[in-house]
């Protein structure tokens, strides 16, 4: 499983949540995740893809094309 934390208003209503715990088998890019879960982060496609929102990865800056794996904490703010 991976966390998932949403920050920002904008954000937290094209998800409705502002945490969550979605799975991910093996590695997956950011997208990959999101694509994988739409009904839970598909609202979350439009600012992932303009860039918008800043995505870090257990601390860390990433990108929509950063890999995730099992226990990942990915963040996405606004």
């Amino acid at each position: 499983m991976v966390s998932v934390q949403i920050f920002g208003q904008m954000l937290r209503a094209a998800v409705d949540e502002n945490e969550l715990e979605v799975p991910v088998t093996g590695q997956a890019t950011v997208k990959q995740l999101i694509e994988a879960n739409q009904a839970q982060l598909g609202g979350l496609l439009p600012y992932i893809k303009s860039r918008e929102a800043l995505i870090t990865i257990n601390k860390k800056i990433g990108s929509e094309d950063s890999f995730v794996k099992d226990g990942d904490m990915v963040k996405f703010s606004f």
